[in-house]
């Protein structure tokens, strides 16, 4: 998943600070969901699926 998010990120050529913003979070938090430091919530996961569109965001790793 960690790897993932990261991937869907710098596909559609954005940075962790653009992703935080609309997450409404900071860029240090949302660094930890990419490298796995900190565990996603499923409100993150939830908005990021609408963002980034529901295919996109799997529960398999």
């Amino acid at each position: 998943m960690y790897p993932r998010i990261r991937d869907l990120r710098e596909d559609r050529e954005l940075n962790q600070t653009q992703v935080a913003k609309m997450l409404g979070m900071s860029q240090t938090g949302y660094s930890k969901y990419e490298t796995g430091e900190s565990d996603i919530p499923t409100a993150v996961l939830i908005k990021l699926a609408a963002f980034y569109g529901p295919a996109s965001i799997t529960c398999s790793g």
